[in-house]
């Protein structure tokens, strides 16, 4: 186990703090729900973050009546979910930079530029491009 300056608990305290069996936590355990780090003579110790995670799990076994393997499918598409936010919010910022680089970069080639428009003007209106399109529209009217 690191130290890390982070608080841990042992599983008693754990237990009581929570109200809930010790076997309870082994089985959370063994469930994969929940993963406690270990010292060197194999003691659970339970750091905020799996406090947290078993304030989860109890929320939805105690007040949803959710079963494990529920809890299981609910963690892992939490977890999925904020991996995905992680990579849209990357996505966004490599958006951010590429867009302000090329502002940067329009605004360059605006300047240079030996007839100076702005990107509407160059917008062009579609015209019909043969007879009977010419026809259609003319009928439609």
């Amino acid at each position: 186990m690191k130290k890390t300056g982070k608080a841990y608990y042992m599983i008693s305290a754990v237990a009581q703090k929570y109200n809930i069996h010790p076997q309870t936590l082994r089985l959370y355990e063994r469930e994969g729900l929940l993963k406690p780090s270990r010292t060197d003579g194999n003691t659970r110790l339970y750091s905020e973050e799996d406090l947290e995670q078993l304030e989860t799990i109890l929320a939805l076994t105690r007040d949803l009546g959710v079963n494990l393997a529920g809890v299981e499918i609910i963690l892992n598409m939490r977890h999925k979910i904020e991996q995905m936010q992680g990579e849209v919010n990357e996505f966004m910022e490599y958006v951010k930079r590429e867009m302000a680089r090329g502002i940067d970069d329009w605004e360059q080639r605006l300047s240079t530029a030996l007839v100076k428009s702005s990107p509407t003007d160059l917008v062009r209106t579609a015209q019909p491009h043969d007879d009977n399109e010419k026809r259609t529209t003319q009928n439609a009217k």
